[in-house]
């Protein structure tokens, strides 16, 4: 009996001690993998894309200038993201910010300052060619070739209005001040590393598209000039839309952007025209809403009539779940 309870310990010993080296061994390879994992990562923190340079050239045109500072304090709303906190106030009195950069967006995954758009040779933009900069708002790709997030969305911005950003932006009096680099999380060094890559045109960019109220002009405006789909749009922490096209359930800032496809359950069911035009001159009224209202007001009512068009035009679709 005595000999029969010795022979199972030893037995179970044995098992044991093959457990532990078991386990010894498995956590010894997943320490390995994480380390290598770690290195990989790092290592892919640099990574260079190619793209093509846009054939555009700054014009010192008064007319070109004019419709770039057009589009970059209304349409983009450039000066939202790319000046101080209180550039809502700013245009709100009908005063053009200066585009010094330095907002930060908290995304979660990654603290992100917004780059200097001025003139300075130094910190904005006068380091920059006019090709680098038209490449980084087509393509996505920095003068370093890094890929930039995916918060713009102007890809498909005409030749002709790309160009006339650019000469605009080349006016803008300089402003020496440094912008922080970005920090990123675990999270988002992974996400940079394996998911974020440049994105550039859909379709063959057009030369020239002529302002008027089509719904195709209304298309133009909302995908290529003023991102309203890049907010309202779900999306992934790489930038790439998972949800219906204008349905909403995009977490910006905190706010779940609302549906503005023709569905019922939709933040612009019923409206007319006129509605839709009223609203949007009415600018800002909560204070906590990160919608540029302050600068698409001050599109014409050509542009809001041909968004207006567009957007009754585009299937409906209800809001994705937020944790979707």
């Amino acid at each position: 009996m005595l000999s029969r309870v010795a022979g199972n310990f030893f037995v179970i010993n044995i098992t044991m001690k093959r457990i532990k080296k078991i386990a010894k061994r498995f956590v010894s390879g997943l320490l390995i993998l994480v380390i290598l994992l770690v290195v990989l990562i790092s290592m892919r923190q640099n990574l260079k894309f190619e793209a093509p340079y846009p054939d555009v050239r700054a014009s010192s045109d008064s007319n070109v200038i004019n419709r770039g500072r057009h589009i970059v304090f209304s349409q983009a709303h450039c000066a939202d993201c790319h000046s101080k906190q209180n550039a809502d106030s700013l245009l709100e009195l009908g005063i053009e910010p200066a585009l010094s950069g330095g907002r930060l967006f908290d995304v979660g995954i990654a603290k992100i300052y917004t780059p200097n758009l001025t003139s300075d040779s130094v910190y904005g933009l006068g380091r920059r060619t006019d090709g680098e900069i038209a490449r980084v708002i087509r393509y996505g790709v920095h003068a370093n070739g890094n890929a930039v997030l995916n918060f713009m969305g102007f890809a498909n911005m005409s030749d002709d209005d790309l160009t006339a950003v650019v000469s605009y932006l080349r006016t803008q009096k300089p402003v020496h001040e440094p912008v922080p680099s970005p920090e990123y999380s675990m999270m988002g060094k992974t996400v940079k590393a394996f998911l974020i890559k440049p994105v550039g045109p859909s379709h063959a960019v057009e030369k020239h598209i002529k302002p008027d109220s089509s719904i195709a002009y209304g298309e133009y405006i909302v995908t290529s000039t003023t991102n309203c789909a890049g907010c309202h749009t779900k999306r992934d922490l790489s930038g790439k839309f998972t949800g219906p096209l204008m349905a909403g359930g995009n977490n910006v800032e905190g706010l779940i952007s609302p549906n503005l496809t023709p569905d019922s359950s939709s933040r612009i069911f019923g409206w007319s025209e006129q509605t839709f035009i009223e609203r949007m001159r009415l600018g800002k009224i909560n204070p906590a809403s990160p919608m540029p209202w302050n600068s698409f007001k001050r599109m014409t009512d050509l542009e809001l009539k041909a968004i207006y068009r567009y957007l009754k035009s585009i299937p409906a679709a209800k809001t994705p779940a937020v944790d979707e």
